[in-house]
């Protein structure tokens, strides 16, 4: 996947958009102004950061050593930092994608994610 592959494939979710609230270098990509995902567009490797639950957060990271770590710069918990090298197959990094969006969308209130078609 490349880097406008991502930002394609981020920006493809209803109500999502790109933010640069900390620097031009790192997109953050929001839904309804809430993260769901924050990339380091120019770095190689390309990297992603994308929330997770918890418990699947492990079992990723045990499954897919040095491609998926705890969330830099995130709170490791809930954030893993996945590697989009080439190494994970894209069927899997883009449901990592859309598992952190839709994750984020089942915390907003319950008339926003009607909105959004995600009840």
């Amino acid at each position: 996947m490349t880097p406008d592959q991502l930002r394609a494939f981020c920006l493809s979710f209803n109500a999502a958009e790109e933010d640069f609230p900390f620097n031009p270098d790192i997109s953050v990509f929001k839904v309804l102004g809430k993260m769901f995902a924050l990339s380091w567009m120019d770095a190689e490797p390309l990297k992603v950061n994308l929330k997770c639950d918890p418990e699947d957060a492990i079992r990723l990271r045990g499954e897919h050593e040095g491609a998926i770590a705890p969330g830099y710069h995130m709170n490791k918990r809930h954030w893993n930092t996945v590697t989009v090298d080439g190494d994970l197959p894209e069927r899997l990094v883009r449901e990592l994608i859309e598992d952190s969006y839709d994750l984020v969308v089942a915390g907003l209130p319950r008339a926003e994610r009607l909105r959004l078609d995600r009840p």
